[in-house]
């Protein structure tokens, strides 16, 4: 069984509340079922143990930092991804979706940004720049060159809140935990011309596991 993040902590023992309640009222059966409502939202803090908990990403390789299904994948778009040159992967979770969020790409954090906003729909695009969200960049030597990853946690319709477990000056390792969203939303992760995209619309992807780009250019031996 996965362990289950603290985060669960409130939300399961708001969600425990009605079966409480129906138990103190001499309703036994009532009590069972809401019973299942508190184990439900445990369930969506679920933290599965994936590859890079135990193994070392190659440099090369960007994960995708959610599970999820993309909804974009291609050129940067005008108003969502940052100014400059970007290819763009935007991944949406489902409320069944594992929602431990990873970094995708290993380095030292440069940026982390964190902004109020509104509620849209994850999958629309308005919500990539009109809603709550968390933005980090993360940097990284490889050889002669620095390489740069910025990602982007999104909340939805229903995630009201962005977790974000990492700080300016930080160490990162590819596929390794950042923080979560709750309830269903969205992540963005942007990445330089120079990478191949390697997933499409419409594919699912898991957090640590899909490689989702991949610089073009090999990191030298010893890098």
């Amino acid at each position: 069984m996965p362990r289950i993040d603290r985060e669960a902590g409130p939300a399961t023992a708001v969600a425990a509340a009605p079966a409480a309640l129906a138990l103190l009222l001499g309703r036994p059966r009532t009590a069972v079922a809401l019973s299942l409502l508190p184990a439900a939202v445990a369930a969506f803090f679920r933290d599965p143990d994936r590859t890079p908990d135990t193994r070392t990403v190659p440099v090369d390789d960007v994960l995708s930092p959610a599970d999820g299904k993309v909804m974009y994948a291609g050129a940067g778009q005008d108003g969502v991804a940052p100014e400059g040159a970007w290819q763009q992967v935007s991944i949406f979770l489902s409320a069944f979706d594992v929602h431990i969020n990873r970094a995708p790409y290993g380095g030292t954090v440069v940026e982390v940004v964190e902004r109020p906003g509104k509620w849209f729909a994850a999958y629309k695009h308005e919500s990539a720049h009109l809603n709550e969200r968390s933005d980090i960049t993360v940097e990284r030597v490889v050889g002669d060159e620095v390489r740069r990853v910025h990602f982007r946690q999104i909340v939805g319709l229903m995630a009201r809140r962005v977790v974000t477990r990492v700080s300016v000056g930080d160490e990162l390792a590819t596929g390794e935990r950042v923080g979560l969203m709750k309830f269903g939303s969205r992540m963005d992760v942007f990445v330089p011309p120079e990478c191949d995209l390697l997933v499409r619309e419409g594919e699912r992807v898991v957090a640590g596991e899909t490689v989702i780009a991949r610089w073009t250019r090999p990191a030298r031996a010893g890098s």
